[in-house]
């Protein structure tokens, strides 16, 4: 893949404590010029490692924006897919927008409580796929258990997912296509075409398997997926699969604070952002995000910044397991480390079809 040429040194790295790493990347000059983005990457599947820092990376660079990126690691500090150890929480008080890619979280106390109180200031929240069932927290009698996603009680029913989302996986979530095997192409409701977000999004696609999404009127619905026969884009359509929700937006209250703005896709893995469509989705939803609707540009350069080559589907084994934060510090490190690919691994794009999507 053809490598971008940086003209600036970046600041990228800060350290919490022995615990683990937290990365940053530090904008300059751009309209996110004095904003904070914190991400948070630990699901277990979609590679939400990979996805989280290559588009902050995006944002940082290309817009200015300060981004944050907070890793599921564990003991050694290693990042670790769905782990719950979740260093550097403590700066989601100082975070503007929050951008979520998590599953089936299980958050203790103290990872917990800046969390809430991020969502009782009615910061804006980006969440993407497996959010939508971000936590199973096990223990019962914690006050948080009712983020969970099966939770049932009246006061928070289907949990984060449903109470700040719209979706949750129990309740009206859930797979629609064969997962790894049929990808989706998203289109933009004519309708919707107007919306910021939409703006300047052509030709999207996700490799990830279709999702149902039985939202409520309270979401609106900006783009569907329509699943595919295969996982490469321009595949034919899976008959007899009518389109299903992929993006939409809605505004959340928590414990009687002040609303605040919700974009979901429950698409993002790491194959995902690949098509240029899709990643402009969610560069424009930052933006929206945060009340920059103005500052949209449709045209803008959303290409990403240092070598992308990402995970896909199940298929690991050329992945170096032994990675740290700092491994992606900078603007051209690799996203994500490999070691040697094997020649019988199996490949989504050639190395061509890859180039093609990404840009220069």
């Amino acid at each position: 893949m053809k490598k971008l040429l940086l003209f600036l040194a970046p600041l990228i790295l800060g350290h919490a404590a022995s615990a683990g790493e937290v990365l940053t990347y530090e904008g300059t000059a751009g309209p996110g010029a004095g904003r904070h983005l914190v991400f948070i990457a630990s699901d277990h599947e979609y590679h939400s490692e990979e996805t989280c820092p290559a588009i902050a990376r995006v944002l940082a660079r290309r817009f200015g924006f300060k981004c944050t990126v907070l890793f599921g690691q564990d003991e050694e500090g290693f990042i670790q897919k769905g782990a719950n150890h979740i260093p550097g929480m403590e700066v989601l008080g100082e975070a503007d927008l929050l951008f979520l890619f998590l599953r089936f979280q299980d958050w203790d106390a103290e990872q917990m409580e800046p969390f809430t109180e991020y969502l009782k200031r009615g910061g804006p929240v980006v969440g993407l796929r497996t959010t939508t069932h971000a936590f199973k927290i096990k223990d019962k009698a914690s006050p948080f258990f009712r983020f969970s996603d099966n939770y049932t009680g009246d006061d928070f029913p289907h949990g984060f997912g449903k109470q700040i989302l719209g979706l949750s996986w129990s309740n009206y979530g859930g797979h629609y296509s064969r997962n790894h095997k049929q990808s989706v192409r998203i289109d933009v409701i004519p309708d919707k075409a107007g919306h910021p977000i939409n703006r300047g999004v052509t030709d999207a696609w996700a490799y990830g398997g279709g999702y149902r999404a039985d939202l409520g009127a309270e979401c609106e619905v900006l783009a569907m997926a329509q699943p595919l026969v295969d996982i490469y884009p321009g595949s034919e359509v899976l008959e007899g699969k009518a389109p299903q929700p992929a993006a939409w937006t809605r505004g959340y209250r928590f414990d009687g604070g002040p609303e605040g703005r919700v974009f979901t896709t429950v698409y993002g893995g790491s194959p995902d952002i690949v098509n240029r469509g899709f990643r402009r989705m969610l560069v424009n939803a930052v933006f929206w995000g945060l009340g920059l609707e103005e500052q949209i540009d449709g045209e803008a350069n959303v290409d990403f910044v240092g070598p992308y080559t990402p995970t896909f589907g199940r298929y690991t084994p050329t992945r170096n397991p032994k990675v740290k934060p700092s491994d992606l510090a900078g603007w051209d490190s690799e996203i994500y480390p490999h070691t040697e690919l094997p020649a019988d691994a199996k490949r989504l794009f050639t190395p061509e079809q890859l180039d093609e999507q990404v840009g220069e």
